[in-house]
């Protein structure tokens, strides 16, 4: 079963990401802290925005950056990449476990997601500073769209939300992490560009095989009915 939240032939109300990272006592300390704050869950999935667009122009900026000044710009984008990550984990928790949920966290909860993907992802291409960079980083950032149009998709006919991999947005945040960071270490060598293109055809190949695989799933799932 590709679901890795439920059997996707049943209706979800409330779906939720799978992550194991809700039952760390940091991740729950820091939710209650922010709920105690009355911090809006909303305003924190707006804050995941934030953390992208600055990563984005961090990816942006390093092709017309000299000497000691990449590393930096590698690193504050893998930086804003886990903190638009955190963001995403605590909306989520200061909402349901925190009781500050709104009529139109929905929104909030998918949205900026789906706008913050591309903002990260494709600006990494652009800082490959190859001539197919940008076009590859074009196809990561379309195709990782696509793998949650089709788990909302899967929903809007009554199936529960499917987040199965290989490549769901944790993981391509991982993939793109780990990327900027090696890119940092070797960007004195000018292997960054190399590095992070590898990274985005990881993300884009991944991207289309779970696009692939969770509409196997619906479809499976529909014929079953």
């Amino acid at each position: 079963m590709c679901s890795e939240n439920s059997d996707p032939s049943l209706p979800s109300t409330a779906a939720r990401r799978p992550l194991k990272t809700r039952g760390h006592a940091w991740a729950n300390g820091l939710a209650l802290w922010l709920a105690r704050k009355r911090v809006a869950p909303n305003l924190i999935s707006l804050m995941s925005l934030v953390f992208a667009l600055i990563g984005g122009f961090a990816f942006l900026a390093i092709p017309g950056t000299e000497g000691g000044g990449r590393p930096g710009l590698f690193v504050l984008a893998a930086v804003c990449i886990q903190l638009r990550l955190l963001c995403n984990l605590l909306d989520g928790m200061v909402a349901v476990e925190g009781g500050l949920g709104s009529r139109s966290g929905e929104i909030y909860n998918e949205l900026p997601d789906r706008i913050a993907d591309p903002l990260l992802i494709v600006p990494a291409g652009y800082a490959t500073d190859f001539a197919f960079g940008p076009e590859l980083g074009w196809t990561a950032g379309l195709l990782a769209v696509m793998t949650a149009y089709i788990r909302v998709l899967g929903a809007s006919t009554g199936l529960a939300q499917d987040f199965c991999g290989p490549m769901a947005k944790p993981h391509r945040m991982a993939v793109l992490t780990v990327a900027a960071l090696v890119a940092a270490a070797l960007a004195a060598a000018n292997l960054g560009g190399i590095v992070l293109a590898i990274g985005l055809v990881v993300i884009a190949a991944g991207a289309l095989l779970t696009a692939a695989r969770r509409t196997r799933a619906i479809v499976r799932a529909l014929e079953a009915r």
